[in-house]
């Protein structure tokens, strides 16, 4: 059997696992390159080199970034600005997250601002008086575009700006592909405000966000606090928590006002036996019963160490308190500032792309920004792992001639049509694989077929892989085409056919867009 014909067979096992869903998105990922290496298709070396690829060492460096931003309130504090810009318009509403939306993406990808905005617009929506579900699918959609607007804007584009400068030796400009995102996130705009009242279902999240923005002066309220300053401050926070049945601190004597063992937390209030601690009691001494609420305060760190401590249930997790609660905390001008040298490293091209963002990355843990276990935690090892083995699979298909015997298959499909229509041969199979798999992995399956029709048609590959990228891009029909996409199915409660009609106008602006604009900006 040739190498060829085992590369084929392995690419469509790999959609076909990705299509049954059984078996979770990193296995399937990384079923391929083992595959690859026992079939003798690639050496060893040639199997694991996508871990260690620049790019992904890029894409891991900037889910660090987003977490820093997150961690630190900038994310909270955009949706402040959001909400007192919106005013109580409906439309101008729409219009502020879907931009806020799409400008962080292109700082940070589409899954990580998603991610991060999900329980800002959720709780922009409550205050609005307004269901969730009429905002977070046009602002997931207006993330696809606006991961179009800087080449930062999503892992795809950024493998793409490496396979353009491979085989081009053309490195992209951070904002080359400005122009396209731009006309796209103007038609999801105008497509959504026209038509979105009746293409963007009214859902029931099955579990409600709680918006924790108010959530200092409900707990003051709740607790008849006497208090003039704030409870929730840059460094100081409050915490809420149930003594559990069977805890170690059940018989403890309590008292408002007294230091934990630990002398970080004071207990400022209390709900002993059903029953709240009023003012005539404070001081009093009490023992702790299974049930009792104890609010405390003290640092944010120390409030998250509470929250781990199994003698104690934390009412709400410390750490999503303060990242709603407090805009702009401890770190955010570090975290703001890392992001615009990394944007200027990139925009000016003094460093390749992979340098800027681990020099970020470096920069956010040595300045205090995140620990090192904080920013472990902030990279999506799924999207990583999926980027890294599905590498070899795009250079299995290369390297064994499998890519090549594809596109001569669609250049003979498309006949003397020339390289338009066999750009909109992309964009069918780009379209279809990229709403059962992962919008990511079908770039990485497509793109080499497209360099390899290229040269057999004897064009430029650029504007094929550009407009790969494009397509791959508008991944909108499906919850399970992108992360980005399934975070908001939970949180507004859509189904799994709720997506196709706002998505598929917006499909077809993708593929006009890349049929037609991107040749006119690089030229075959």
């Amino acid at each position: 059997m040739s190498e060829s014909l085992i590369t084929l067979l392995v690419l469509a096992a790999t959609v076909v696992l990705f299509i049954w869903d059984r078996l979770p998105v990193a296995v399937v990922a990384m079923l391929v390159p083992m595959a690859l290496w026992a079939t003798g298709v690639l050496t060893l070396g040639e199997t694991v080199a996508g871990f260690g690829d620049p790019t992904v060492l890029f894409i891991a460096a900037l889910f660090v970034v987003s977490e820093a931003l997150d961690a630190t309130g900038v994310t909270a504090w955009v949706g402040e600005k959001a909400m007192e810009s919106a005013g109580t318009s409906p439309t101008r509403l729409l219009v502020t997250v879907m931009l806020m939306m799409a400008v962080l993406t292109a700082l940070i990808t589409p899954n990580g601002s998603v991610a991060a905005l999900t329980p800002v617009v959720v709780a922009i929506a409550i205050r609005g008086r307004r269901s969730p579900s009429e905002l977070l699918m046009p602002a997931a959609f207006a993330a696809h575009a606006g991961s179009l607007l800087m080449l930062t804007g999503s892992p795809v584009t950024v493998v793409m700006a490496d396979y353009v400068e491979e085989v081009s030796g053309q490195r992209l400009g951070l904002f080359s592909v400005a122009v396209i995102g731009a006309v796209l996130l103007t038609a999801t705009l105008g497509i959504t405000i026209v038509f979105g009242s009746r293409l963007v279902p009214r859902r029931t999240p099955r579990r409600s966000l709680r918006d924790f923005g108010a959530h200092g002066s409900l707990l003051e309220t709740h607790y008849a606090l006497d208090s003039d300053e704030p409870v929730m401050g840059r460094e100081i926070g409050v915490g809420e928590f149930i003594v559990p049945p069977r805890s170690a601190y059940i018989g403890d004597e309590v008292y408002t006002g007294m230091v934990t063992d630990s002398g970080n937390l004071i207990v400022v209030a209390a709900h002993h036996r059903g029953h709240d601690i009023d003012k005539e009691d404070r001081r009093r001494k009490f023992r702790l019963v299974a049930g009792d609420r104890l609010l405390l305060r003290g640092a944010w760190d120390a409030l998250d160490r509470a929250a781990e401590d199994p003698e104690l249930i934390p009412v709400d997790d410390p750490e999503s308190v303060r990242r709603q609660a407090v805009p702009l905390g401890i770190g955010a001008k570090r975290a703001v500032g890392v992001l615009a040298a990394m944007v200027v490293l990139l925009a000016t091209g003094l460093v390749p792309p992979p340098v800027a963002g681990i020099a970020a990355a470096l920069a956010i843990v040595l300045l205090g920004v995140l620990s090192v276990e904080q920013a472990y935690r902030g990279i999506s090892w799924t999207t990583i792992i999926l980027v890294a083995g599905m590498m070899s699979l795009s250079e299995a298909m290369q390297s064994s001639g499998a890519a090549e015997q594809l596109a001569q298959g669609l250049v003979s499909v498309v006949g003397n049509g020339g390289p338009v229509v066999l750009l909109v041969g992309l964009f069918v199979i780009t379209a279809a694989l990229g709403q059962l798999i992962s919008n990511m992995a079908t770039a990485l399956i497509v793109m080499p077929i497209g360099v390899a029709a290229a040269a057999e048609m004897g064009v430029s590959p650029v504007p094929i892989l550009i407009a790969v990228a494009v397509f791959a891009a508008g991944a909108l029909l499906t919850p399970v085409a992108t992360p980005a996409n399934l975070v908001v199915m939970e949180a507004a409660g859509y189904r799994f056919g709720d997506y196709w009609r706002l998505g598929l106008p917006l499909l077809l602006c993708y593929g006009l867009a890349g049929v037609f604009l991107v040749p006119l900006i690089w030229p075959f």
